[in-house]
C-alpha cells in the first residue's frame, strides 16, 4: 500500500479557489448525473416505527416493501429524544471546524477506518472525496480505540456514548420489524448475531467550488446490515440511491432517520432484500454533516443465506463465510459501487 499525503477538503477551502486539485476531479463518466432533476426526489419511502410497534400489520407491509423495491426509507417517530440529535449534530460541527492540528491529534492511519481523516484509500493515484471523516468503534468494547476518543469539543465523547446507545435501539428495534416483513421470528436477526457489532462515522461535506467534477462519497453499498443515517438540517441535499439507473436524492425529512440495507441482509435473505449502491454529491455554497452508524453481527458468526430463502425457484447465491473475514475484505478494499459483495457471491457460470 503506497499512501502518501492526503489533501484535507476543509484546508483547501480556506484558500478560495475556483478550481479543485486534479486528485479530487473524476472522469466525465463516474461523475454523470450529479445535478438530479428535481423530480427524482420525491419518493423514497417514509417508515412510522410508533405504527409497527403498535402492530399495525399495513405499516409492516410498508416496510416490506420499502426494503424490497427501494433498499431505503426513513423512518419517522423513532423514539431518538430531538434535544440529543440536536446536541450530536452541534458537537459534531464544533469538531469539525476546530483548528487542523486538533484534529490530526485523532489521525485515521492508512488502511485503517477509525479516527479523522479519509478512509478507503489505498495508493497515491486514488481519486479522493470532497469529504473530510471522523469514525469510531462503538461496540463490542474491545473494537473501541480509546485515543481517538476526543477530549474537544467538551462532552463530545459522552455525547457520542448516549446516542449510539440509543441508535442501537432503534437498529434492534428496526431488525425485529424487518424480520417480521420477511414473515420470520421477530428475535431472529438478534439471535443470529450475537454481540452486534456497531460503529459511527460523521461525514463532513465543505461547499466545494465545483461540485460538477467531484465526489462527496464513492458509490458503493454498506457491509453492515442496517445502516442508520442522520442528516443535520439546513445542509446540502447530498445523499443519492441508485434506483433504475438513476441517481435519486433523498430530501431529508426533519427529525427522519434514512436507513438502509447492508450487504449482510442480502446474503441473509439470499438476495430478496438487497444492498443498494448510494454516493454523496457536494454543493458550492451549502455544507453538510451526516452521521452515519453501521450495524452488523459479531465478527465470528457465520453468515449464509437462510433455509427460508433456498427454494427451487431461489437457489442459494452467495457462500458460508465469517462475517470476521467480510469485515476485513470490506475494510481493506476501495469503495467501487457493490463490488465488494463479490467476495460472497457463488460463481454463476463455468469459466471456459
Amino acid at each position: 500500500m503506497n499512501v502518501g499525503h492526503i489533501d484535507d477538503v476543509q484546508e483547501l477551502r480556506k484558500i478560495e479557489s475556483t478550481t479543485v486539485p486534479d486528485r479530487f476531479v473524476r472522469d466525465v463518466d463516474e461523475i454523470k448525473s450529479v445535478i438530479q432533476d428535481s423530480s427524482f426526489t420525491e419518493h423514497v419511502p417514509i417508515i412510522d416505527l410508533s405504527k409497527i410497534g403498535n402492530g399495525n400489520y399495513n405499516e409492516i407491509f410498508n416496510l416490506a416493501s420499502a426494503c424490497q423495491e427501494w433498499g431505503f426509507f426513513q423512518v419517522i417517530n423513532h423514539g431518538v429524544d430531538a434535544r440529543l440529535v440536536e446536541k450530536i449534530e452541534k458537537l459534531g460541527m464544533d469538531f469539525f471546524m476546530q483548528p487542523l492540528e486538533e484534529k490530526l491529534k485523532y489521525k485515521m492511519l492508512p488502511g485503517t477506518v477509525q479516527g479523522y481523516g479519509q478512509a478507503f484509500v489505498f495508493s497515491d493515484q486514488q481519486k479522493l472525496d470532497w469529504c473530510n471523516m471522523f469514525a469510531l468503534g462503538i461496540q463490542p468494547h474491545f473494537i473501541r480505540n480509546p485515543k481517538l476518543w476526543p477530549t474537544n469539543p467538551l462532552n463530545f465523547s459522552e455525547c457520542i456514548d448516549t446516542y449510539t446507545r440509543e441508535i442501537r435501539k432503534v437498529c434492534e428495534k428496526l431488525l425485529r420489524c424487518i424480520a417480521m416483513s420477511l414473515g420470520l421470528r421477530a428475535q431472529i436477526f438478534e439471535e443470529t448475531f450475537g454481540e452486534a457489532v456497531q460503529a459511527i462515522r460523521m461525514n463532513y461535506y465543505p461547499p466545494c467550488p465545483r461540485p460538477d467534477l467531484v465526489l462527496g462519497l464513492s458509490p458503493h453499498s454498506d457491509g453492515s446490515a442496517l445502516t442508520i443515517l442522520q442528516q443535520k438540517e439546513g445542509g446540502s441535499v447530498g445523499l443519492q440511491l441508485l434506483k433504475d439507473n438513476n441517481w435519486v436524492s433523498i430530501i431529508p425529512i426533519p427529525g427522519a432517520l434514512v436507513v438502509n440495507i447492508g450487504d449482510t441482509l442480502e446474503v441473509l435473505t439470499n438476495g430478496r432484500y438487497k444492498s443498494v449502491e448510494h454516493r454523496a454529491v457536494t454543493n458550492m455554497v451549502k455544507d453538510r454533516l451526516s452521521i452515519v452508524t453501521f450495524y452488523a453481527p459479531s465478527y465470528e458468526v457465520e453468515l449464509g443465506p437462510m433455509p427460508e430463502f433456498i427454494d427451487e425457484s431461489n437457489p442459494v447465491q452467495y457462500r458460508n463465510y465469517l462475517h470476521g473475514e467480510y469485515s476485513k475484505h470490506y475494510v481493506t478494499n476501495k469503495l467501487q459501487g457493490k463490488r465488494t459483495l463479490d467476495f460472497a457471491k457463488l460463481a454463476t457460470h463455468i469459466p471456459v
